[in-house]
């Protein structure tokens, strides 16, 4: 007898990390992390997850660690997110199998992710010429040099351009996984995530790498108290004047601080979390736009509709019929 198709199991998306020799293990770990563990407290696993290599053994980085017992380099064949490798040495030529199995998952439509040195590997397989693409800011300007067909991006933590994404660094590995489960399952299954992490739910790709945080004379100039409250009252029509008010500070002031201790603008994160709980609400059935953006601070519909497409490319709609109840 044949199953209905409506109670058909989906299989999970594939999620496949490349390790070749001298990866490095931190980028290794935050892949395994957000990608590879069992997420009980959500009652199913997010992804299928699997590490593969060229060969049956793999020396880390530094020789921190030999790993073994993981799939052979095959296994990228079946990836539909495929994490390629990241390692110090950038000047080294990447293995040539490695850059084969890179450009046969591109040709086939797998969605290709590079943490920090790994736009090195998706450069050089060539799969990068003309796109968008984030460096760590170490390696910027020899990536410009051995690429210049490439959009380097300087100075933000990621860069999504659709089907390649790369990110700059090895913390902000963690912001680009973030990203993609946002993108693929929400902000809501994104925000778990985060919590198990301990991790900032969302820091959006266009913020700076490197955030001076100079050690503060007597006051206290951290930014956490009036972030609080700004959260608690998103609804509510809140000014970036409001905000310094808030903080006892001029909003000049305000500016440089957040520019100093989060890389962003007043601005720019509150719309940010403004958009973040937009998206929560439609997630938990919230299917009136105009409630939606009233109540997330958004003021109307068309400003929901608008914001929606430029961070998420989906339409309210669209966003509601692909991750809400």
């Amino acid at each position: 007898m044949s199953q209905d198709s409506s109670h058909a199991v989906r299989t999970p998306h594939r999620v496949v990390v490349i390790v070749d020799d001298n990866s490095n293990p931190f980028e290794l770990g935050c892949a395994i992390e957000v990608f590879g563990l069992p997420r009980p407290e959500l009652g199913r696993d997010l992804y299928d997850f699997r590490l593969c290599s060229p060969e049956p053994r793999t020396v880390m980085r530094d020789g921190f660690f030999t790993l073994t017992g993981v799939a052979g380099l095959d296994a990228a064949d079946e990836a539909d997110t495929l994490i390629v490798p990241n390692r110090p040495d950038v000047e080294a030529p990447r293995n040539p199998a490695v850059l084969d199995a890179v450009r046969r998952a591109h040709a086939r439509g797998a969605r290709l992710v590079g943490f920090c040195s790994g736009a090195f590997t998706l450069a050089e397989a060539g799969v990068l010429d003309g796109r968008r693409a984030a460096a760590h800011w170490r390696w910027a300007e020899e990536f410009r040099v051995r690429f210049p067909a490439v959009r380097l991006e300087p100075d933000v933590l990621f860069v999504d351009d659709g089907d390649i994404l790369t990110s700059a660094g090895s913390a902000a590995a963690l912001d680009l996984g973030l990203h993609v489960v946002r993108r693929d399952h929400g902000a809501e299954i994104a925000n778990a995530v985060s919590r198990r992490l301990v991790f900032a739910a969302h820091r959006d790709g266009g913020q700076r790498q490197f955030v001076e945080r100079p050690v503060p004379d007597t006051p206290d100039e951290s930014l956490a108290p009036v972030l609080a409250w700004a959260q608690e009252r998103l609804d509510e029509p809140l000014t970036v004047a409001d905000l310094a008010a808030r903080a006892a500070v001029s909003p000049a002031t305000l500016h440089r601080r957040f520019r100093t201790q989060l890389g962003t603008t007043p601005l720019a994160w509150l719309t940010g979390e403004r958009l973040a709980l937009a998206c929560r609400l439609i997630e938990r059935g919230e299917s009136r736009f105009a409630m939606v953006a009233r109540r997330s601070g958004l003021g109307t519909a068309a400003n929901l509709r608008a914001l929606m497409r430029r961070e998420t490319g989906l339409t309210p709609l669209a966003y509601r019929r692909r991750f809400g109840p």
